[in-house]
């Protein structure tokens, strides 16, 4: 087994078509019942990687190495049983060793990132990677325009399926986003960038530089097309948003690091909202949930923000009355408040928190109210033998 074939068999997003790729052929199985074995195969000579469409899983793209002079190629097929075992669409590359394929979600499109071991020009010890972009309608085939020359060090659609992201170029990277047409739509900086992350909402971006790069994170929001914050997450080497696309969380792991393993959350704003760390850590995810389960952030906001407490009597003149909550701000000011009040936001974090990581939000201060309490009371017994002492 190898990257390429690994997992043998592999499921659409929506679970609707399962393939397996053998020699020269991809075979498919009935989601419904696996008893029926291989119901379905498209001949592909030369086959050596395979990727399905994500939702709908309609088609599947294959990729044919080079062989005895012939270029390889990248071929969209349809995967229904009736179908014809003809390619829809196809692409042919020369100096080619690898491809990433990327689907939109929609199934119209696929991003194929082409990596060559060698660089002809000598710019890069690494090879040299170009960006194609392939149509069902064929509507387009071929190079996505990219302003700066050098390697492609990311790709990855929105959730929308109607825009991609990419990181490229040598350092200082650039990142773009462009629309199905490939025009690009919003330039997102430039910087010691090769990683790039879409929250499943479609609403945020975050542009980092992980693995050998120093960490640099830079928040977008995409709708409103302007940075949120910047930040750092040094040693990181997986990253991803949470289903919710509010939370954004990187993780050190072994065994590519050894020695400060542990997990960073951040707001989607860049500020840090959690940290752990481990003594080994081998791999962390957000577990799987679907983003339309969730609303919108500004929703979220806005609920908190409509929150009511009751303010406690702090002396004798003073009048109980409800304190209505501002909502939350990106850099709220800094106020100085009683020890005992905890505001409403705060409270929401340590559940949101509790929630994620487990165990109860209110534990720790339980136990410190304890404490202190225990505290007061020796204080006034020894107070009370004092006044006696003195009589």
């Amino acid at each position: 087994m190898t990257k390429a074939t690994w997992p043998s068999i592999r499921f659409s997003s929506d679970e609707a078509v399962a393939s397996r790729m053998a020699t020269n052929e991809l075979q498919f199985f009935d989601t419904g019942d696996f008893s029926k074995g291989i119901v379905h195969k498209i001949r592909i000579p030369g086959i050596a990687a395979a990727e399905l469409s994500k939702k709908p899983g309609s088609h599947v793209a294959a990729f044919v190495p080079e062989s005895k002079g012939m270029p390889g190629s990248v071929q969209i097929y349809a995967c229904a049983p009736d179908s014809q075992s003809q390619p829809i669409a196809r692409r042919s590359f020369f100096r080619c060793s690898t491809v990433q394929q990327h689907w939109n979600y929609g199934s119209t499109g696929v991003l194929v990132v082409v990596q060559s071991d060698v660089d002809k020009t000598n710019q890069s010890y690494y090879g040299e990677s170009k960006l194609y972009y392939l149509t069902l309608d064929g509507t387009h085939d071929g190079l996505v325009p990219l302003r700066k020359e050098g390697p492609v060090h990311d790709v990855q659609w929105s959730y929308s399926g109607k825009e991609f992201a990419v990181v490229y170029g040598f350092m200082p990277a650039m990142a773009t986003i462009f629309d199905k047409k490939c025009n690009p739509l919003l330039e997102l900086g430039t910087g010691p960038y090769n990683t790039i992350r879409w929250n499943p909402k479609g609403k945020f971006i975050c542009v980092a530089g992980f693995g050998n790069l120093p960490g640099d994170m830079a928040f977008w929001d995409y709708v409103e097309k302007k940075q949120l914050g910047t930040t750092k997450a040094e040693w990181s080497v997986t990253s991803e948003w949470s289903p919710d696309g509010r939370y954004f969380m990187t993780a050190t792991t072994a065994p590519r690091l050894q020695v400060d393993n542990g997990i960073k959350i951040f707001h989607y704003n860049g500020s840090r909202f959690f940290k752990k760390m481990f003594e080994k850590l081998y791999q962390v995810d957000w577990k799987p949930d679907s983003p339309d389960k969730f609303g919108e952030l500004e929703e979220l906001v806005k609920s908190v923000g409509s929150l009511k407490v009751e303010s406690k009597p702090q002396g004798p003149g003073s009048k109980s009355s409800q304190a209505s909550v501002k909502p939350m701000t990106t850099n709220p000011p800094v106020q100085k408040k009683p020890a005992a009040y905890q505001p409403p936001h705060a409270k929401v974090a340590a559940a949101k928190q509790a929630e994620l990581f487990g165990g109860s939000p209110s534990a720790e201060m339980s136990k410190n109210a304890l404490k202190n309490k225990k505290k007061r009371e020796k204080q006034r017994e020894k107070k009370a033998a004092e006044a006696g002492g003195a009589d």
